[in-house]
């Protein structure tokens, strides 16, 4: 029994030469590649993710610095009071210490000659920083006005991740760390045990592929079988194939239909990669060329609000919801033939004009695909408002957790949309190619998309935009709310941006609040900041609040031309 066993899986001998099964060749050389693929793959996935912990563990750092910055300048006001400074550097030190997570982090306070005003650690007190060097560093960095960074800095005879910031208030450097090894400890710990588990799983997937494949290619060891009884015969005989299945023509026919549906595949992807246009030149011409052309479009650009904290709260569940956005917000695009430019993780720009009839606008289209974008994301926000009410309902409230991901779900996006004329076509090589759009008024529509943030409207334009639409669609149902004249960064002229509104919309106290920011906006352009103050602090818009900081102090800048400079993309 064991015998036999032990021949299923290393073969039989014919005189001193044992004939390995094929099945075996196949497990071992797979197991091999497979052992050193997942542990190959284990240390880069560690290598990564202690990567992406280092930068996310300085993110923490920096937010806890910030923080205690903040505490340290509240307390120097109080020590002003006070003078009382025992008080003071133990209510920095406790602050420091509720931050805390793990047994070796750090929170000091270092004077620039060493000595530390302040130390806050869950292990006995150092007393000052050795750590000379590191001191120099900040120290030349101050002398170059770069008051904050990140270093690896020795304390206590250990290694830190560390990052700092200088206080003027205190004449110190604040720094915030974390020992190295306690932060990759863990890590470590994990990528010994998975790979402890990888082998045990993949010996135990050795031995039972083995069994598997000897079942799997029977027929082969029956035709083994046979020809070792010839070799000890020494006589050729008719190997008896009735048992073994006709698969020769089947699999002939199989592989035809696998290649023919794999090409239907392959276009059926093509497709869905590539622009309509693209696809149709293809189909005609039998290739796509590198080639472009220059062409009057108008283009959209969008981008989800708070990305950051919706990735770190969803984590790889991020790509739900934007697939659920982008499902959603792709056909409305396509609907009024739009092309989808790129798509770029929570951006997407979009083209209008490359193949319009003639009865539409590429403005106008562009612009009601955009009030059907936010339509999109309200109704997402008002799903997960509807999930929400049923838990509540259920259990009488959310966890922190919850309420944490229902927050990171209301998704909120910005649109900026500007025309002109832009090269659209084919760029790469011939090895490797995409479909693209480039002109100055695509970047000018990332921008617009980025002033959504600041003037707190959902879409804004350009004037292009307006005027093409003005002088083009009859009775377009649209108000244009001018915003401001803005110089963004990087350009050297200012130029008016614009709110569309939809007519629809255009009615009771917002028409009213309108008129009282249009009235103010001619007083700010004017120079006027005084009465203009007066008329923005009347309008109860959002958009009205950037204005009110600006005239606050109903001082005008003597060289004012009614431009806005944003200092910020």
């Amino acid at each position: 029994m064991i015998k036999r066993f032990w021949e299923s899986i290393f073969g039989k001998k014919v005189g001193r030469t044992r004939v390995l099964p094929v099945s075996l060749k196949i497990v071992v050389t797979f197991t091999i590649f497979i052992l050193v693929s997942n542990l190959s793959s284990n240390y880069i996935n560690l290598s990564y993710n202690l990567a992406e912990l280092v930068g996310q563990m300085k993110e923490l750092l920096i937010k806890d610095l910030k923080d205690l910055n903040n505490f340290c300048n509240n307390q120097h006001e109080i020590y002003r009071i006070t003078g009382d400074l025992e008080n003071s550097i133990e209510a920095m030190e406790t602050k420091a210490l509720s931050e805390f997570k793990n047994s070796k982090s750090i929170a000091i306070g270092i004077r620039p000659d060493g000595t530390l005003l302040f130390e806050a650690s869950k292990f006995d007190k150092v007393g000052g920083f050795s750590d000379i060097q590191s001191l120099a560093r900040m120290e030349e960095k101050h002398q170059n006005d770069i008051l904050a960074a990140a270093m690896s800095v020795t304390f206590n005879n250990e290694r830190y991740i560390s990052v700092y910031r200088y206080n003027s208030r205190w004449d110190m450097y604040i720094l915030r760390a974390e020992e190295i090894n306690e932060f990759y400890g863990r890590s470590r710990r994990i990528f010994a045990t998975v790979s402890i588990i990888i082998l045990v799983i993949t010996i135990f997937s050795a031995l039972l592929g083995i069994l598997i494949l000897r079942h799997i290619l029977r027929f082969v060891s029956y035709i083994t079988d046979a020809i070792m009884k010839m070799s000890r015969n020494q006589q050729l005989e008719i190997i008896d194939l009735g048992k073994a299945s006709a698969d020769d023509i089947t699999f002939l026919g199989a592989s035809f239909n696998s290649l023919s549906s794999s090409i239907n595949n392959l276009v059926t992807i093509f497709r869905k990669f590539a622009n309509r246009d693209v696809a149709i030149k293809a189909y005609r011409d039998k290739q796509v060329k590198l080639e472009g052309s220059q062409k009057e479009l108008s283009i959209i650009f969008s981008d989800i609000k708070g990305f950051t904290f919706i990735t770190e709260t969803l984590g790889i569940d991020i790509i739900k919801l934007l697939n659920l956005h982008y499902d959603s917000a792709i056909r409305a695009i396509l609907r009024r033939d739009g092309i989808i430019g790129s798509i770029i993780g929570d951006a997407l720009l979009a083209v209008y004009g490359v193949e319009f009839d003639e009865d539409k606008n590429k403005s106008y289209e562009a612009i009601l695909s955009a009030y059907e974008l936010q339509e999109i994301a309200a109704n997402i926000r008002m799903k997960m408002h509807g999930v929400k009410e049923k838990i509540i309902q259920e259990r009488g409230a959310l966890t922190p957790a919850e309420e944490k991901v229902y927050k990171a779900v209301l998704l909120e996006i910005g649109v900026g949309i500007d025309g002109g004329t832009v090269f659209y076509g084919t760029i790469g090589s011939t090895e490797r190619m995409t479909n693209t759009v480039i002109g100055d008024n695509v970047n000018a529509a990332s921008r617009l998309e980025g002033l959504t943030r600041v003037y707190k409207v959902p879409i804004i334009c350009s004037e292009f935009i307006k005027n093409d639409i003005e002088a083009n669609v009859k009775n377009p149902l649209l108000h244009f709310v001018e915003l401001d004249t803005v110089q963004v960064k990087g350009k050297t002229i200012g130029k008016k941006i614009y709110w569309p509104i939809m007519t629809s919309q255009f009615v009771g106290e917002i028409v009213q609040d309108i008129e009282l920011f249009s009235e103010g906006l001619q007083l700010y352009y004017e120079g006027d900041w005084r009465n203009a103050y007066k008329k923005f602090n009347k309008c109860t818009l959002p958009l009205a609040e950037v204005f009110k900081a600006r005239t606050k102090n109903n001082k005008c800048p003597e060289d004012w031309s009614g431009v806005w400079e944003m200092k910020t993309k």
